[in-house]
Formats: C-alpha cells, structure tokens, sequence
C-alpha cells in the first residue's frame, strides 16, 4: 500500500509536465504576437516627424491622430473583452492582427491626413480585439501566477512599443513612408502563430471549466463599497500613469530636438532607450507583485516616480537619458499589478478587465496626447514637461487600497495554493 501511494506522485507530475511546458510556450507565443502587435502600433508614433513634415502638420494634429487610434481602441476594448467574457472567440486574435495589417498597409500608402487617421483607427481596432482575448490567454497559461504571466504577456508589447522607434530609425527614416509596408510581414507572422494560440485556446477552455463561486462568495464578504473604491483608486492611478506616458511617447522626440539641438535619427535613440527601460521595469513588475503583493508595487511605482519626474525637464542631455530610464523601470511596474489586482476584484470578468484597462490607458493616452499637443502649440514643449512632472502625485491614491496578503510559498498537501491576488487574501 505505501508502495501505491509513494508512486503516485511522480505518476502525476510526469503526466502534467507536457501540458505545463506547452502552456509555457502558449505565453511566450502570445508575448512574441504582443511584441510584433505593438512594433505596429509604435510605427505611429516613430514617424510623426516625416509625417508632419511630409503634410505640414501642426502639433495638435499630430495630438489628433495618436487621439484617433487611441481612442479607437479604448472604446472597443471594454466591449469585446465583455463580449468574449460571455462567449470567447479563440480566433478572433487572427482577425485582430488583420486588420492591423490593413491599418499598416493604408498608412505606408497614405498622402493625405484623413488617409493617415482611417489607418491610425483601423490599427487602433486590431488593438482593441487583441489585448482582451490575449490576456485572458496569458491567464490560462499562468499556472497560478497572474502577475509573472500578465508581466511576460505585457513585456511582449513593450519590447515592440521600444523596438518601433529604432526601426523607424534606422529603416522607416533613411527609406521614406512606404518603406513601412515591409513591416506587413510582422502582421502576417502575427496571424500564422495566433491562429496556433487560438487552437490551444479553445481546447484549453474545454479542459479548464473554470468556476468564481468561491471568488465571488469572497467579493460579497468584502463588500462592494470597498470593492468599488479599489476600482476607482485603481483607475485614477492608470489615468496618471498613462497621461505621463503620452507626454513622453507623443512628444520626447521633439523634445529633445528642441532642448538640445539633437537630430531626429538620434532622438529615436533616446526614445528607444526610455521605451526598453519600460519593457524592463514591467518584467520586474509581475514577479514582484507575486511575491510580495501587487499593492505595494502599485504604491512603490505611481509615487516612486515623483522625484525623478520634477528632476528631468531641469537636467541636461545626460542627466535626461538617465532620468527617463529610472523613470521607465520604475513606472512600467504597476501595470501588470493594475491589471491582476482589478481582475481578482471582478472574478469572470478577466477580458472586460483586461478590456477596461488597456483601453483605458489608451484613451487617456490619447485624450493626454491630444491635449498636450494643443498646450505644445500654445506655450511650449518645455511647458508641457515641466506641467506632466507633477501627475505621479496622484499615487498617494494607493495608500486607501485594501493591502493584499503575500502568497503561500508552499500549498499544503492536497490542497491547491490561494493566488495572492486572490479576494480571500484581501484585507482592509
């Protein structure tokens, strides 16, 4: 009998093992598919100054068009994460990546400003179908550890967000604006591999029947007053962080080249540099967050960044490299804890969350591009730098978040360990 019982162990091990490393590579996938995803997305934003130069645009219209795109995916993406919340579409990610493709296509091509708007919102849709479904993926794939999947999915992005700018450089710069179509064949190798996602994808949800009763039994012994309030604390702190970023994303390039006479090649390279260090703070974010509790990152990264955000619009070219790379790493490391602590408060909701958050950053995004652009036109960019350094204050916000339980280390025998973001774990 102890001989049975002994044996069995490794019996279950072995036989979860190729289901566990063919999840592994489920998340890597999708991280990749994020990455080529966003090198999409950031070719936008890499080619404003061809574009303003090439159809004499001003500032608020350069605000405009990140407006449009951002805007385009904020709106949907709440609504096709509630959607496939209720019905899950595995390949709807294929269809998402095609019609970036159109996006990608039209914009290499376009000669006019309405041209460039139509691209920059069909790319902003594939956007808005992407992000929610391919979270919920990540989830799937994460084996209980939310915050390291969400940070190896999100990191994905970041890497394409930092690598557009240096293509832009060194290939989009030097060749002019059709040289983007090259960049067709990211989408089309995004489309080969989510179509190999989405077939996991659907088997996945027939073997994984997952049930939130305990989840929600959890949520209506918190309370939905207090659950509420850490919703709303959590999307004022997405609002600052991300109408920071936008300050930066949409407007660094001119900034450097009107601060420190640099040309627009080398701005690139700085903005890659701020980019890459984005990547690597969201990569330091998620495992953190597992470990130690996603309210102390939240709290750490939004108010952390204080200091170095009033320091940079008063140092020189160095001094704003070194800066703009604290800044990055320091700030990128909430949201993934964002977006894992929101799911945990709304449990069957991981696409309308996922939805609701990355849409969001993208309309505020958006509306903070859009707006800044019209203060660059009317004061300066300087101006602008110098207004932005002061919104990470708004992270003192994090102090009336319920404070979240550090996860089991080692699960008691027979029994499954409790997520640290699970409700259960939270406390006042």
């Amino acid at each position: 009998m102890s001989s049975t019982s002994h044996s069995s162990p490794p019996q279950s091990t072995a036989s979860g093992a190729p289901e566990q490393k063919m999840a592994v590579a489920v998340l890597m996938a999708i991280s990749v598919c994020h990455m080529l995803n966003d090198v999409i997305q950031s070719l936008i934003l890499a080619i404003y100054p061809m574009l303003k130069t090439s159809l004499a645009l001003d500032f608020a219209q350069i605000g405009f068009i990140t407006f449009i795109f951002q805007a385009t995916a904020s709106v949907l993406q709440p609504l096709v994460g509630y959607v496939t919340d209720r019905y899950p579409t595995p390949y709807s990610l294929v269809a998402g990546m095609a019609s970036s493709l159109a996006g990608l296509l039209l914009i290499a091509y376009a000669s006019t400003y309405t041209a460039v708007l139509v691209a920059a919102a069909l790319i902003g849709m594939g956007s808005s179908v992407f992000h929610p479904e391919s979270s919920r993926v990540a989830r799937l794939a994460s084996g209980g550890r939310h915050g390291t999947a969400q940070a190896v999915f999100q990191v994905g992005g970041n890497f394409g967000t930092a690598l557009g700018p240096l293509l832009a450089a060194f290939i989009v710069l030097p060749h002019g604006q059709r040289s983007i179509v090259w960049f067709s064949l990211f989408a089309l190798v995004g489309m080969v591999v989510l179509a190999g996602v989405g077939g996991w994808y659907g088997k996945a949800l027939k073997l994984q029947p997952i049930s939130h009763a305990e989840e929600r039994e959890a949520i209506a012994a918190l309370g939905k007053r207090k659950v509420a309030k850490a919703l709303v604390i959590l999307v004022t702190l997405t609002f600052s962080k991300h109408f920071y970023l936008a300050s930066i994303a949409s407007f660094y390039i001119f900034y450097l080249v009107h601060t420190f006479d640099l040309s627009v090649q080398s701005a690139q390279l700085y903005l890659f540099l701020f980019l890459g260090a984005v990547a690597a703070g969201t990569v330091i974010g998620g495992p953190i967050g597992d470990r130690i509790g996603r309210r102390r990152v939240i709290w750490w990264s939004i108010l952390g960044v204080l200091p170095f955000t009033l320091a940079l619009p008063h140092v020189g070219l160095f001094g704003t490299a070194v800066l703009s790379v604290i800044i990055g790493l320091i700030l990128a490391s909430a949201h993934p804890a964002i977006i894992v602590y929101a799911q945990s408060l709304m449990p069957g909701r991981v696409g309308m969350v996922a939805g609701l958050f990355f849409g969001l950053a993208f309309g505020v995004a958006g509306i903070g591009a859009a707006l800044l652009g019209r203060l660059a036109d009317a004061t300066s960019i300087t101006f602008v730098y110098n207004v932005c350094a002061f919104l990470p204050a708004i992270g003192l916000l994090a102090a009336f978040l319920p404070e979240m339980s550090k996860p089991t280390r080692k699960p008691a025998e027979g029994k499954s360990p409790l997520p640290a973001d699970s409700p259960q774990n939270l406390t006042s």
